[in-house]
């Protein structure tokens, strides 16, 4: 089933997808469009087939029409389609070759360079430049116009992922794609036709009463339904050929060890140094 099919899924068959039957939330209001999203992957694998002429423009005017912090617009988005860049930008992110697959390579860029230059020809002072909120600011508006861009791409039967490696080597990435002091590439997306051995199957995610917190936060129930998604997750990775592993062990791997960050725990003095002076 592509993406374009997803929207034939009964909201009791996309959410038992998405959550596991056990677990799968009552249903409401239901549409198309919230099939679409329920019906979302991961890609690692692509197809050389060109995108429709216009594809780019599109996804952009959808990533434009996301919500933006004061209509202040901090970011920017580099379209990567030529060879030989996209083979050094997936060496950069620790070699992920469905970077090179892909067609179109986006990077999503938290800018703060374009405020920058409307200060100096103002001849003004921005005096909120300098601090962690308006980088922060800057990083959700990246994230919010590249996830419209997302749905976009998964309404015309495209596929994508996100790339957080990029932030691995963040110096050489902006050195690739030209970017000037005061942005910052927070991810990259592969865009593109899934190829026909990409895994297909929609990850379950954690059950709704972990994450949905009703008047209060409580974490009462919290062990036992992230008991009950570790078997989940566990029986989901021997179905897809993934190591075995459990949502516990993903936690504890990704955030147990600094090792485990690929030197992203030098990413404020990285910042600093590529003109984000964070106070």
């Amino acid at each position: 089933m592509d993406n374009v099919h997803a929207v034939t899924l009964s909201a009791a068959d996309a959410l038992a997808l998405r959550y596991g039957a056990e677990h799968a939330p009552a249903y409401g209001p239901w549409n198309e469009h919230i099939a679409l999203l329920l019906w979302h992957r991961s890609v690692r694998g692509y197809r050389p087939d060109p995108l429709p002429s216009g594809t780019l423009e599109t996804l952009v005017a959808a990533a434009q029409s996301a919500a933006t912090s004061s209509n202040l617009q901090t970011w920017s988005v580099i379209a990567v389609t030529d060879t030989e860049r996209k083979a050094t930008l997936a060496r950069l992110a620790a070699n992920q070759k469905h970077i090179e697959q892909c067609p179109l390579f986006l990077v999503w860029v938290a800018d703060l360079s374009r405020n920058r230059r409307l200060a100096d020809e103002e001849g003004v002072t921005l005096e909120t430049l300098p601090y962690q909120e308006t980088f922060l600011v800057a990083a959700i508006d990246a994230a919010l116009a590249a996830q419209n861009a997302t749905v976009a791409a998964e309404s015309l039967g495209l596929s994508m992922v996100y790339i957080g490696a990029l932030r691995n080597q963040p110096q050489a990435v902006a050195e690739v794609v030209g970017l000037p002091p005061g942005a910052f590439a927070v991810f990259g997306m592969c865009v593109g036709y899934a190829s026909e051995t990409a895994a297909s199957e929609v990850k379950p995610r954690l059950p709704q009463a972990v994450v949905l917190h009703r008047e209060v936060y409580d974490s009462s129930q919290e062990q036992p339904l992230r008991a009950a998604y570790d078997h989940l997750m566990a029986a989901f990775s021997a179905r897809n050929d993934m190591a075995a592993d459990t949502w516990t062990k993903r936690v504890i791997g990704r955030m147990g060890r600094i090792a485990a960050m690929s030197g992203r725990d030098r990413l404020v003095a990285t910042l600093n140094a590529m003109g984000f002076e964070l106070k």
